[in-house]
């Protein structure tokens, strides 16, 4: 600074003295403001794990991470652009335009680094976020009267432990129930989503923005003949539409109206000459099984334990 001051301050001592408060003050809100993303960062991270249930931690994953990670990187860009402010001092000490030059770099630097952070956290992060979600609501509960492994039921069964509110809620696509049973107990526990909440993967632009905009049942469940369900997807970023149809399956209708919870549906099909079982973690991995009869399937899901499967020998 000394030779800085023995080389500009007798061109224009008044604006030389003011550039270098300047530069003596402006690095205490950079450094202010690096403090404030990282808080932002951490708090965040320490409010997540400290909530005791899966449920909580989707709620505060789905509602406030990607806000969380958006002000974070806001903070950041602001430290960008007082950090580069402080910078090329010699060029802006010999010619004040150079001020006006600097300034106008670091405000194209913070944006830029704002507008990168928003196309990240829009397309690119909803995928990791998609993995994370799908891990917290899939992951077995814990019956907290004895300890036990809970059971997630399927779409087909659930129906019988949702009242008549619940069902028109989920009829109407506003909020979506996951019920899971403790299978020793009979023990319930009913957890509240908002309808179609998560994106899928688009598999045209490879976005996570495939929603279901729409369900329409083609084809009613009769006595003995299995329903249609259409289902409707459209991408909010290059506005694909897809199409897929899902079987509604009468024998499964039939089991619940009865009051019966059966495990494997196909125990009520004696004409079965081989069975396949496919299984998906809460990690997406995928294993594949095939029996002879239902018997080896079912003692085979009986005994199976996904926690003590080793998937990269697989």
């Amino acid at each position: 600074m000394e030779e800085l001051a023995q080389k500009y301050r007798t061109i224009n001592p008044e604006y030389f003295d003011l550039l270098m408060k300047w530069q003596e003050y402006i690095l205490y809100p950079a450094v202010l403001a690096i403090i404030v993303a990282i808080l932002i960062f951490v708090s965040y991270k320490i409010k997540l794990s400290s909530l005791s249930t899966m449920k909580g931690k989707f709620d505060l994953a789905s509602q406030e991470e990607t806000k969380r990670y958006f002000q974070a990187n806001v903070a950041f860009a602001i430290a960008l652009f007082l950090f580069f402010n402080s910078t090329m001092i010699d060029n802006v000490a010999r010619d004040p335009i150079w001020f006006g030059i600097r300034f106008f770099i670091a405000v194209c630097i913070g944006v830029l680094h704002c507008y990168v952070a928003m196309l990240l956290l829009k397309y690119y992060w909803p995928k990791l976020l998609h993995k994370k979600l799908h891990k917290l609501r899939y992951t077995p509960r814990t019956n907290p009267k004895n300890g036990n492994k809970m059971k997630l039921l399927s779409e087909e069964y659930e129906d019988a432990y949702l009242d008549e509110g619940k069902q028109a809620e989920e009829n109407v696509f506003s909020v979506d129930y996951d019920v899971w049973i403790d299978e020793e107990t009979g023990d319930t526990l009913i957890e509240k989503y908002e309808g179609h909440l998560i994106a899928m993967e688009c598999d045209r632009c490879g976005f996570m923005t495939l929603r279901l905009e729409k369900e329409e049942v083609t084809k009613e469940v009769s006595g003995s003949e299995d329903g249609e369900l259409l289902k409707e997807y459209t991408c909010t970023y290059c506005n694909r539409v897809k199409r897929k149809t899902v079987i509604l399956s009468h024998t499964i209708r039939q089991d619940i109206n009865a009051g019966k919870l059966v495990d494997n549906p196909l125990e009520t099909t004696k004409h079965v000459v081989t069975v396949k079982v496919d299984l998906f973690s809460n990690e997406d991995d995928h294993l594949s099984y095939k029996f002879q009869n239902l018997k080896e399937a079912k003692r085979f899901l009986d005994e199976f334990d996904f926690d003590k499967i080793d998937m990269d020998k697989q």
